[in-house]
């Protein structure tokens, strides 16, 4: 998802890898690698002369090498003791619970199966399939190399577009606009993108955010105007985002003014909002099936 430009930070130095996991692995401790099974209420079984890890095992006794994985659990008789019945049921209970617990798997699947997709598609060339039409007006140049990206995964597609916006008359772009599609195939978009979009503004300093109703399950609106009154300095941002099942779109706009730009009058944050809702509503209409 589109997020506003944040001023640079130093990143952090993160930890270095080690090859050893933590806590330091030990040595093993001597003896027989593989525990004799006991049961309550009877002697434990003693290995026998020639098991693994015991003295006495000749390289050609084939009774040594047989039984060098040590002896299969006893198996309570019939008429047994209630201790070594629970053994039993202890055994048969987490067969049974495994079984239990892969059919679950089997029958209930992962997100995937379920992905509410709506029809949607992600374009391999963005920039040629969204709308962005209502911005023409006030930027008729178009941009001859803008930059786009497509993802096909089993997970997530993908389809991202970022182009420079023109007035008449300029050589360089005058403003910018991002525009994002994601379809989510495996896993639920909505907690993620509410916490994200609607609380923008607790996590970013000066941002106004509000709800748009019309376009997709729920959307927001994230702004910000810092120009001054001359405009002459400062930005102005817009983005909207749009969640539609589980597909997620973002539209952004950006302009930065300083005294070297030609353009010293970008359109309001109200005509922009209403241009992205419009555009936005459109090129979803366009990649829903």
């Amino acid at each position: 998802m589109s997020t506003p430009p944040q001023p640079p930070q130093q990143p952090a130095v993160p930890p270095q890898p080690t090859a050893y996991p933590y806590p330091t692995p030990q040595s093993p401790q001597p003896g027989p690698f593989y525990a004799q099974p006991t049961v309550i209420g009877q002697p434990a079984v003693q290995p026998l002369p020639g098991q693994f890890g015991q003295p006495g095992a000749q390289p050609g006794n084939p009774y040594a090498q047989a039984a060098q994985f040590g002896p299969a659990a006893p198996v309570p008789a019939s008429g047994g003791g209630g201790a070594g019945k629970a053994v039993l049921w202890a055994a048969v209970g987490a067969v049974v619970a495994s079984a239990a617990w892969a059919a679950g798997v089997l029958l209930v699947g992962g997100k995937g199966d379920s992905a509410d997709l709506r029809g949607y598609s992600a374009p391999s060339d963005m920039c040629s399939s969204a709308d962005y039409s209502s911005f023409k007006g006030e930027y008729p140049e178009g941009d001859s190399s803008p930059a786009k990206t497509s993802l096909k995964n089993a997970a997530l597609d993908e389809s991202y577009c970022s182009l420079g916006l023109k007035k008449t008359g300029s050589s360089y772009a005058d403003a910018y606009l991002s525009m994002q599609l994601d379809l989510h195939k495996k896993t639920d978009p909505g907690p993620e993108f509410t916490a994200t979009w609607k609380n923008y503004g607790d996590s970013h300093t000066g941002y106004d955010v509000s709800t748009v109703s019309g376009i997709g399950d729920e959307a927001y609106l994230v702004s910000q105007d810092t120009t001054s009154g001359s405009s002459s300095s400062g930005s102005r941002y817009a983005t909207l985002a749009v969640r539609d099942g589980s597909v997620t779109y973002t539209m952004s706009y950006s302009v930065y003014l300083s005294s070297y730009d030609q353009d010293k009058n970008p359109p309001s944050l109200s005509q922009v909002d209403g241009w992205l809702k419009q555009d936005a509503k459109s090129t979803l209409g366009r990649l829903r099936g």
